[in-house]
């Protein structure tokens, strides 16, 4: 499939391309089951009843579980993330976004600064990217050497393995999008101001290397997809279908087991002590925005 900035055609060439990018996308779009959405939020819920119940199981027994997102920008992994995450306890629970690293952690062992975002005994650790950034975008973009590269495809699999023989639970995800699917969720972040944020341009710059990072992506599953720690691929050009299947499948890895709820019963208030609340005039409220608000059709 032919992308924006992936050759020199001009007049009408560039337009009959043009048109030919919509069709393609057409065609590739409408072969898409979407799961409606009734369905979509009925099973969502139900599975964010079960994630409460595996973290319940991973406080009480000590477990520690790690999760790693990779895969193309805009591939849904910010999403998915955030619907597992959504009734966790978030100190149980924490999502490792990191920045681009300093100085300082360039001069370092290139898994040491993840190393201290490993979880503790009854955590979980949520990776939106991790260590494969070395695989993907360093190496891709030449922000790494050709050395570093291989040191890392030689280096992760014994740093994997390492984990998994201390017991700590580690999880691999690779959300696979097409490249017709990447452009539009592209342009449809492009158009819309709440979102425009999470456009870079090193998203845009990911469109011409499309291929270029498809064969790191080949590479490093050489390397990486372990009998110990294999990858998950989740195909993810619909986003309902995406993170359900994620979930199901996260969920039916880990042995967890629902744990006993211990009884909780609301105490009565006790009788008052003669305490009274501050006026309300020698506080500082907020002013109430929401009854300027009207009714609109």
């Amino acid at each position: 499939m032919a992308r924006p900035g992936a050759g020199g055609d001009t007049g009408g060439m560039a337009a009959k391309k043009k048109v030919a990018d919509t069709d393609a996308d057409a065609l590739e779009s409408a072969a898409v089951v979407r799961v409606p959405k009734k369905v979509y939020e009925a099973e969502l819920l139900r599975l964010q009843g079960e994630l409460v119940a595996m973290q319940e199981w991973i406080r009480q027994q000590g477990v520690r579980l790690v999760v790693v997102f990779e895969g193309r920008d805009a591939a849904g992994k910010g999403g998915t993330i955030q619907r597992i995450a959504q009734y966790l306890n978030p100190r149980v629970t924490r999502i490792v976004a990191l920045p681009a690293p300093t100085d300082r952690q360039r001069s370092q062992w290139y898994f040491q600064r993840y190393v201290e975002h490993l979880p503790a005994a009854g955590e979980i650790a949520l990776f939106d990217r991790s260590w494969y950034n070395r695989a993907g975008v360093e190496h891709v973009m030449g922000f790494c050497t050709p050395a570093e590269h291989q040191l890392f495809l030689r280096q992760c699999p014994i740093f994997e393995r390492l984990l998994i023989e201390e017991g700590v639970l580690l999880r691999k995800y690779w959300f696979s999008v097409s490249d017709g699917e990447q452009l539009r969720r592209f342009r449809s972040r492009q158009e819309d101001p709440l979102r425009r944020w999470k456009l870079s341009p090193m998203d845009l710059e990911s469109v011409q290397r499309w291929e270029e990072y498809s064969r790191a992506k080949d590479e490093m599953f050489v390397h990486t997809d372990t009998p110990d720690c294999p990858w998950y691929v989740v195909d993810s050009d619909d986003k309902r279908r995406t993170r359900l299947n994620m979930i199901a499948h996260l969920l039916s890895s880990v042995p967890y087991q629902h744990q006993p709820v211990p009884p909780l019963a609301m105490p009565d208030r006790p009788p008052s002590t003669g305490y009274r609340r501050t006026a309300r005039e020698l506080q500082h409220f907020v002013p109430d925005h929401a009854a300027t608000l009207t009714e609109t059709a």
